[in-house]
C-alpha cells in the first residue's frame, strides 16, 4: 500500500481545483468591503492554488477553457454538483471545493472538500476550520491548516480513486 500511495503522489492525481467561494452572512454590502473580501479571496485561492502543486498527491487540470462556464454557474454550492461535468470535460479525476463563510467580522469558517468526479461524486477528504479575525493573515493560516492537516495530512488513504 505504501509503494501505491508513492506512485499516486509521483505522479499526483488529476485535479479540478475550483478553490474557494465566499458567502457573507452579514449581508456588508459595502463596496470597500467587498473589494476586501475580493482581494482575500482570490490571495486564498492562490495559496491552495500553491499547495496543490506542490503537494505532489493533485495535478491540477487547467480549467481555463472552462471560464465562461464556471462564471455562469457559479456559486456552486448553489448548484447541486454541476461542477462535476467541468471537472470531468477537464480530464479531473478529483475535484477540490472549498468555502469561506464570514459569520461575523469577527467569526468565520473554512470548509474544503475533495471528491471523486462522475457517478456519486464521492467524498475522499475534507476539513473544516473556524478562525477568529477577518485579515489575510487568518485567512491564510485557515487555509494552510487545512491542507496541512486535513487533505494533505500523513496516514490518509491514497487520493487515487482508480
Amino acid at each position: 500500500m505504501a509503494a501505491t500511495r508513492a506512485q499516486a503522489a509521483s505522479a499526483g492525481v488529476p485535479t479540478a481545483v475550483f478553490g474557494f467561494e465566499f458567502f457573507d452572512d452579514t449581508l456588508d454590502t459595502r463596496a470597500e468591503v467587498q473589494a476586501e473580501q475580493a482581494a482575500r479571496l482570490k490571495l486564498v485561492n492562490a495559496e491552495l492554488a500553491r499547495l496543490v502543486a506542490e503537494s505532489g498527491e493533485m495535478a491540477p487540470v487547467d480549467l481555463q477553457g472552462e471560464a465562461a462556464r464556471i462564471a455562469e454557474l457559479a456559486p456552486f454550492y448553489k448548484c447541486n454538483g454541476c461542477e462535476a461535468d467541468i471537472a470531468g470535460a477537464a480530464g479531473a479525476r478529483l475535484e477540490m471545493l472549498g468555502m469561506v463563510r464570514k459569520i461575523s467580522n469577527l467569526i468565520l469558517t473554512i470548509t474544503i472538500k475533495v471528491q471523486e468526479v462522475g457517478g456519486a461524486e464521492k467524498l475522499v477528504r475534507g476539513g473544516q476550520v473556524d478562525i477568529r479575525g477577518n485579515t489575510d493573515e487568518s485567512w491564510l493560516r485557515g487555509v494552510r491548516y487545512l491542507m496541512k492537516n486535513r487533505i494533505l495530512a500523513p496516514g490518509q488513504p491514497p487520493l487515487d480513486p482508480g
